[in-house]
């Protein structure tokens, strides 16, 4: 499989994932409606708020995650290497120069942030620059420049949006209920059909927020698979990616900046909550796919 077909694989991938989530906060929000007797105009206006309490933090996320990360303007004179690769990678794909930031971290890691390529910030540690050679640090560049390029973090903003949405219209119905708040149907002359639909719609309350985030990682497990395979599309260079992939595997120090609200955004987990004992079930809830499968995707191209 050559690059262009591993990254229009992944992008497939994606747009199901996502396809599917979207469908299913449609049907959850309709069948929660409904079990409580609400019209759907409850669920527009939850979403609305959801919508209005996200916008914020989605405009000046970029401020929010630098000013958390304790990251620090890079300089060209300082910098060389991290300036001069984004720069010449920049410049090949037609995008706007990001602004550079470093962490004063001995972690290996990396992040992208900004609502779209006019406003992109990539970041990396002092640890990346000190133990990576020229062409692992390009190839962490070009997976970052390729988050920005797929508007990787405009599309997990809506993806979070729609997860606050699901729950917090979970939270008001159970609240409704548990108050003896909510307009309860007579059920005298409902089929079974509308007697299931009821019950599901019960479930769904206790369930969707869970749902909903499970999938969200799911998305940003597969956004991650298709920035290695769109930054190989950039540098035609997988061996770079892939030894700065294991280098970061390899080193098990946590970056102290990180947190679970920003873990998502980096290139590898930072956090470094390995559970291999477990198996897939804790995958289920991990940000980022394991590395070894990354790997394994990136040597299986074909140049």
């Amino acid at each position: 499989m050559t690059h262009y077909q591993l990254v229009t694989a992944n992008k497939r991938r994606s747009f199901f994932v996502i396809l599917f989530f979207v469908i299913f906060v449609g049907a959850a929000s309709w069948l929660m409606a409904y079990s409580f007797d609400y019209s759907f105009s409850f669920v527009i206006g939850a979403l609305a708020f959801s919508v209005a309490m996200s916008f914020g933090s989605y405009w000046f996320s970029d401020k929010l995650v630098l000013a958390t990360a304790n990251a620090k303007p890079a300089n060209r004179q300082d910098f060389f290497d991290f300036y001069t690769v984004t720069e010449n990678l920049s410049a090949n794909q037609r995008l706007p120069m990001p602004k550079l930031y470093v962490i004063k971290d001995s972690a290996i890691n990396a992040f992208a942030t900004g609502r779209d390529p006019e406003h992109a910030t990539v970041v990396v540690t002092t640890g990346l620059l000190a133990r990576l050679n020229r062409s692992e640090i390009e190839g962490v560049i070009a997976h970052e420049l390729s988050h920005v390029k797929n508007y990787d973090i405009l599309l997990m903003s809506v993806v979070a949006v729609l997860v606050g949405f699901i729950a917090l219209l979970a939270d008001w119905l159970m609240r409704i209920s548990s108050l003896g708040g909510g307009r309860r149907r007579d059920n005298k002359g409902d089929g079974q059909l509308q007697l299931i639909l009821i019950i599901v719609g019960f479930l769904l309350v206790l369930l969707s927020p869970l749902i909903a985030n499970l999938i969200k990682l799911a998305i940003s497990r597969k956004r991650e698979f298709l920035a290695d395979a769109s930054g190989v599309a950039i540098t035609k260079n997988p061996s770079g990616l892939i030894h700065a992939l294991e280098k970061i595997e390899e080193d098990q120090e946590p970056l102290e900046a990180a947190n679970k609200a920003t873990a998502h955004l980096y290139i590898g987990d930072p956090l470094k909550n390995h559970h291999a004992g477990i198996g897939w079930f804790a995958n289920l809830f991990q940000t980022h796919p394991p590395i070894e499968e990354r790997v394994k995707a990136l040597r299986a191209i074909n140049l």
